[in-house]
């Protein structure tokens, strides 16, 4: 079936939505092997890639370099192994100017070269619908990057190669400079890592570009109708002493402030998914509204929806059995600390052994035809 007949095609849909979070992707990755091993066993195809079963795969900065992978037909195993070694040569050598991006982006636009080579979204190559998100600077839009053959601006981005797009949602301020993409029509855009907005967890993102009728989607909505898997990189416990808070100086807000927007646009995504899902995979948002396991915003539920994520906390790191990782948990959290990839990659394998499961995964969603073969 070709790709566009797939995206129009009527029946239940699968979306796949994945974290921004530097090298805390490699933690990632754990719950997506973890996934792809279930969805292999519960088929009976040793060989399914996510992109068999994924309608829509989308991703935000580190999330969408690993979107993008699956999109063309990875399997995670070698993902993982590409994205470790990418790790080390992205987040190498730091610049020793102040006045300039912390790392050179060269030896990411390398390394997405030669993981992607020169797809564009318009290309055959990509077996599903994928969603790359990004930020333009100059205009201060989120701009959701899509391969659908009926988008508005399909026509002007298709010749985008796919590496360019998630080369812009991957430059975060400070740690690599903005890139520019030739949009078409004499018009150029400035564009910054996509976690700069509400996306960074893209999950939301993704429901709406999946369901709104400006976008070529238009997906019908429903517990058994739509079906969104959202993988995180890694949360923990926002804690500070109030008095040395009080106390901050202009200089610290500056470091502190970034970090609370992502958190709330974070447990925002969180808590408006969980309010319109019966989640089999609840998160407590506050200690206030609990799990929301007794709300819902809608009569029904307009979809299903499962979270996977990893907390970088000691005491989670010793139910892991990873207690010897306690001492460096807040070098952990670190989004460019290179030397913590393979760490972070055995917490998420840790972690998604406990957390997923095939029951969370309907029925209603299982690949039609003996073995789960494509539709």
């Amino acid at each position: 079936m070709s790709l566009a007949k797939r995206l129009q095609s009527k029946g239940p849909k699968r979306i796949l939505a994945l974290d921004g979070g530097g090298i805390r992707g490699a933690l990632s990755l754990g719950f997506l092997e973890r996934i792809e091993a279930v969805l292999r066993e519960r088929h009976g195809r040793p060989d399914l890639r996510l992109c068999d079963y994924f309608d829509l795969i989308g991703g935000t900065s580190t999330g969408s370099i690993i979107a993008a992978c699956l999109a063309i037909g990875m399997e995670t195993s070698k993902i993982k192994e590409l994205y470790l070694n990418l790790g080390g040569k992205v987040f190498g050598a730091k610049k020793v100017k102040l006045w300039e991006a912390r790392f050179n982006s060269g030896p990411l636009e390398e390394q997405l070269a030669a993981f992607l080579g020169d797809i564009t979204l318009g290309d055959e190559a990509i077996q599903t619908g994928v969603c790359i998100v990004t930020k333009r600077a100059d205009t201060g839009s989120t701009w959701p990057l899509i391969n659908h053959p009926k988008g508005k601006f399909f026509n002007e981005n298709r010749g985008i190669l796919l590496r360019n797009a998630v080369r812009a949602s991957a430059a975060a301020p400070v740690f690599f400079e903005p890139t520019t993409i030739d949009l078409g029509g004499g018009q150029v855009g400035a564009f910054i890592d996509g976690g700069v907005s509400m996306a960074n967890n893209p999950a939301l993102q993704l429901l709406l570009v999946a369901t709104l009728r400006g976008f070529p989607f238009r997906w019908p909505t429903g517990e058994d109708e739509l079906l969104l898997v959202s993988v995180g990189t890694g949360i923990w416990d926002l804690r500070a002493d109030p008095a040395k808070m009080a106390r901050s100086k202009v200089w610290d807000w500056a470091h502190v402030v970034p970090t609370m927007f992502l958190a709330d646009a974070q447990w925002q995504n969180q808590l408006i998914l969980q309010a319109l899902s019966r989640s089999l995979t609840p998160w407590i948002i506050d200690s206030e509204v609990g799990d929301l396991s007794d709300d819902l915003l809608a009569k029904e539920p307009v979809l299903s929806y499962l979270r996977y994520d990893a907390l970088l906390e000691p005491d989670e790191l010793d139910r892991l059995g990873l207690e010897e990782l306690v001492p460096k948990v807040n070098s952990l959290r670190n989004m460019c600390a290179a030397g913590n990839r393979f760490d972070l990659a055995r917490i998420g394998a840790k972690a998604a052994a406990r957390q997923v499961r095939s029951e969370h995964f309907p029925a209603a969603f299982d690949l039609a035809g003996p073995g789960g073969e494509d539709r």
